[in-house]
């Protein structure tokens, strides 16, 4: 299962698009998104999330 970012909790800081191996994170509309198609279910950048705003779909 994917992972998601919970947009009210992302401070759009960046620190999860250097983390992910897979490419999978973008910016859209002031946040970060995961590409779900793309996302491996690793969980690199939820461990990296400062802001704890990357939980599991």
């Amino acid at each position: 299962m994917a992972y998601t970012i919970v947009k009210d909790d992302c401070v759009n800081c960046g620190t999860c698009d250097s983390e992910c191996p897979e490419e999978a994170i973008l910016e859209k509309e002031d946040a970060r998104w995961i590409d779900p198609a793309k996302c491996k279910d690793c969980g690199t950048c939820a461990d990296a999330c400062p802001s704890e705003a990357i939980k599991q779909a």
